[in-house]
């Protein structure tokens, strides 16, 4: 017979919002441009604090927190991870690959690898999540100095765009915390 037995919160040893804000956090950025779901946005900030990354940027019409629909999915994330919002990304993505950051997109384009072909000496990266419906514009994808694609095996070719940049964070995670 297993032990296993589900750890109540004090059991986990999680982080008070102090000490979260004092420990060194992944050379990861995640780049929102253009999501429509403020259920969406809430998730990926709670995603983003359990993957430890640097920050968040919401570009383009996506909404900033506060607002009920995020803060309901991100569970007080949002109050914890760092953001910042910028109406065009084109400008801030420029800043980030002269301080050194590469910048890939997170679609299925032509010339698009997978996702878990990142290698340590690209960090630090941004990675940049788009619509749910279009996807990232080309005009952002030109700012892109590679593009990621999670392999698809079904019909729809597509995640929700929350799931996608989960699995794509916690790779660039174990990628960056592996020995290799």
């Amino acid at each position: 017979m297993n032990e296993f037995r589900k750890l109540h919160g004090a059991e986990m040893n999680r982080l008070s919002a102090e000490g979260y804000a004092c420990t060194r956090k992944h050379p990861v950025t995640l780049m929102l441009h253009n999501i429509r779901s403020m259920w969406n946005v809430g998730s990926m900030f709670r995603t983003a604090d359990a993957a430890g990354i640097e920050k968040i940027i919401l570009s383009g019409y996506t909404a900033t927190p506060p607002r009920k629909e995020i803060d309901k999915t991100a569970l007080g994330a949002q109050d914890i991870v760092m953001w910042e919002y910028c109406a065009d990304p084109a400008e801030v993505l420029e800043s980030m690959k002269r301080e050194g950051t590469s910048i890939f997109g997170l679609e299925i384009t032509a010339g698009s690898r997978p996702y878990h072909q990142i290698e340590k000496s690209d960090f630090p990266i941004c990675l940049i999540v788009g619509n749910e419906v279009d996807g990232l514009e080309n005009e952002v994808l030109k700012s892109c100095d590679g593009v990621l694609e999670i392999p698809q095996y079904g019909t729809k070719h597509s995640l929700n765009v929350a799931v996608a940049a989960g699995i794509a964070l916690f790779e660039l995670v174990r990628i960056l915390r592996s020995g290799a």
